[in-house]
């Protein structure tokens, strides 16, 4: 075991492109997805003194019999697990503190980028997989039995290779879909697991009943499908961080992430979507407006949330995306960075600093977006100063598109009343 626990972790991954979308296969020890991987119910944790692994977390007695089971197998000689475990890459463990509140930042912040997961394209054009450190950010969607059962079998079999199947930036909500289509076709599932393990039931809901996540996964959705949305066939499950990506985005038909719709649409009704969706889901089901008064939330959009209005929060990304369209996306040349990810991130920047102005206004058309971002039209996108396809590059676009129509740094709000 020469190379354990030493990060970052560097091995050759398989790109597969399915409906769904962009994941990665891999092969890993089992030792290091012990280390990186968690379970919203269960983890394990290393202990350097006895070099062994303790598994914290609630468990049920079935599931700890079950894991004593797989236990057993994983110490025969003739072991062998040739499917895969799924995990959900560059998603925290640690819940985000009820104390924050980044509604007044006015640029993004990433502060643990060193944790996050990355895909690379090799000259060759193949791919390899990036885990920088042992922090867990691998939420586990399938398989977290086999997978913990490694804690408590014989030391040497934690070098046995496991097969991974990796989704890079996958939105809560797809996670809950893959993990109750893979168990109902394999034996009937339990919706209260379901319900437990991700915080999403596999039935319809009431649209007061979805959490943030949940109601930016459905309106990223119907921007990707919908006649008239200048995203139509464009977003897909892939990383928000992908060469692959970034290289269609010089094509016509470019693409972009799934990830960087939802967060940028969540950001503009909840600066800390992980509380919400806490508060919603602790003992009976609450809806939005339970919980309007349980922490401040200056988000431009929030009462909109609150109060179940989703057709003018679609309405208002709608047609902002309509104005990028014609005076950002529709001529912009293939080396442009405003319509990669930096790009298309920095606008949804844009749209949270101006929305709660337009929507005061009573003027949430295409054309009063237009009046308001016109400024900006003749910026030179594919200038060498924004090819940077990192989070500075992405507050550099945005703060031009500021500076260009009169918010200024303080990024604060436009005069509601029309140019």
């Amino acid at each position: 075991m020469s190379d354990k626990y030493i990060y970052p972790h560097i091995t050759q991954a398989l790109r597969i492109v399915q409906p769904l979308g962009v994941f990665y296969v891999v092969s890993l020890p089992a030792w290091l997805v012990l280390d990186v991987a968690y379970s919203d119910r269960l983890r394990a944790e290393y202990l350097s003194e006895t070099q062994t692994y303790r598994l914290d977390g609630n468990q049920r007695e079935p599931q700890q019999k079950r894991l004593e089971a797989i236990t057993g197998y994983i110490n025969r000689l003739d072991a062998s697990f040739p499917n895969a475990i799924i995990l959900a890459a560059n998603h925290r463990m640690e819940e985000t503190s009820d104390d924050v509140d980044t509604s007044e930042q006015s640029e993004p912040v990433d502060e643990n980028l060193e944790r996050d997961w990355i895909i690379n394209e090799r000259e060759n054009g193949s791919f390899e997989l990036k885990i920088p450190t042992n922090a867990k950010v691998a939420a586990i969607i399938d398989g977290q039995h086999r997978l913990f059962a490694f804690a408590k079998a014989d030391s040497d079999r934690l070098n046995m290779d496991l097969v991974c199947a990796i989704f890079i930036d996958l939105p809560k909500p797809f996670q809950a879909q893959l993990f109750a289509t893979i168990n109902s076709t394999q034996k009937p599932v339990d919706k209260s697991l379901t319900y437990e393990q991700f915080g999403y039931n596999v039935i319809d809901e009431k649209p007061s009943l979805w959490t943030p996540d949940k109601l930016a996964v459905f309106l990223t959705r119907r921007l990707s499908t919908e006649m008239g949305s200048p995203l139509k066939g464009r977003i897909i499950i892939a990383p928000k961080k992908d060469q692959g990506l970034e290289k269609l985005t010089a094509n016509p038909a470019w693409q972009v992430s799934t990830a960087v719709i939802v967060e940028g649409i969540m950001r503009l009704y909840s600066s800390n979507p992980k509380r919400d969706t806490a508060n919603m889901l602790e003992g009976k089901r609450h809806t939005r407006k339970d919980i309007k008064n349980l922490r401040i939330d200056r988000s431009p959009l929030r009462e909109l949330y609150i109060t179940d209005n989703d057709v003018a929060l679609h309405q208002i990304v709608l047609n902002f995306l309509k104005a990028c369209e014609t005076l950002f996306w529709r001529n912009a040349n293939s080396r442009s960075f405003i319509r990669k990810t930096v790009g298309v991130q920095a606008l949804f920047d844009i749209l949270r600093n101006i929305s709660e102005s337009v929507y005061a206004s009573r003027d949430i058309s295409p054309e009063r977006f237009e009046n308001i971002l016109a400024p900006a039209s003749d910026i030179d996108f594919s200038n060498v100063e924004f090819q940077n396809a990192s989070g500075s590059g992405r507050s550099l676009i945005a703060r031009r598109i500021r500076d260009a129509i009169g918010l200024g740094k303080a990024a604060a709000k436009i005069d509601p009343s029309p140019r």
